[in-house]
C-alpha cells in the first residue's frame, strides 16, 4: 500500500497545472489556424493585455475577449491559411497565476498579384494566465518578433475591407 504525502500531491498538481497551461496556450495557435473562433472564447480571460508592438508598432492594448477574437477572425480569416508552430515551452506557476513562454514560427499565406504569397514570422510568445473557477485562462499575450521573411503586405491585403477597429491594430508596414 502506497501513502501519498503532501509533497506528492503538490507535485502532482504542479504537473497537472503545467500540462493544462501548455494545452490552453497551444490551443490558441491550433484554433486560430483552423479558424475555430468560437472555441477561443473558452480559453481567453474577459480582458486580455494584448501586445504585438514589436511586430506592428503602436501601444499595448487591453481588449475585451470578444475584441481579440473578432480581430483575429478578421485579420487571420482574411488570409488563405496560417500555420503557427509553437515549441520550447516553459511554464512558471505561482498559485492561481502563471507565465508561459514559447518560440513561434508563424507562416501566413495569401496568394496575390502584388508579390510573394507568404509572410513568415519567427519569435516568441509570453502569455500570462489566471486560474478562474478551476480553469486556466489567458489574460495576457505578448508577441515578440525576432525576424520576418516574405511579403508583409499580405496582412494589409487581408484587412483591406475590414472595419477601422481592426485596422487600429496597426498592421501597416513599419
Amino acid at each position: 500500500m502506497s501513502v501519498s504525502t503532501a509533497h506528492d500531491v503538490d507535485e502532482s498538481q504542479a504537473l497537472r497545472d503545467r500540462n493544462e497551461i501548455i494545452r490552453v496556450c497551444t490551443l490558441v495557435a491550433w484554433l486560430s489556424d483552423r479558424r475555430d473562433w468560437a472555441a477561443l472564447h473558452d480559453i481567453l480571460a474577459d480582458e486580455v493585455d494584448f501586445d504585438y508592438t514589436s511586430l506592428n508598432g503602436g501601444e499595448p492594448l487591453v481588449l475585451p475577449r470578444q475584441a481579440v477574437i473578432a480581430g483575429w477572425s478578421a485579420v487571420l480569416g482574411g488570409l488563405q491559411a496560417t500555420q503557427h508552430l509553437v515549441s520550447n515551452q516553459l511554464v512558471t506557476v505561482n498559485g492561481d497565476t502563471a507565465q508561459y513562454t514559447a518560440s513561434v514560427l508563424a507562416t501566413h499565406v495569401l496568394p496575390n498579384d502584388q508579390g510573394e504569397s507568404t509572410w513568415t514570422v519567427g519569435g516568441h510568445y509570453l502569455y500570462t494566465l489566471a486560474r478562474s473557477e478551476g480553469e486556466w485562462r489567458i489574460s495576457g499575450i505578448k508577441m515578440t518578433a525576432d525576424w520576418t521573411a516574405g511579403n508583409r503586405d499580405i496582412m494589409l491585403l487581408a484587412i483591406k475591407d475590414q472595419p477601422d477597429s481592426v485596422k487600429e491594430w496597426k498592421h501597416e508596414r513599419r
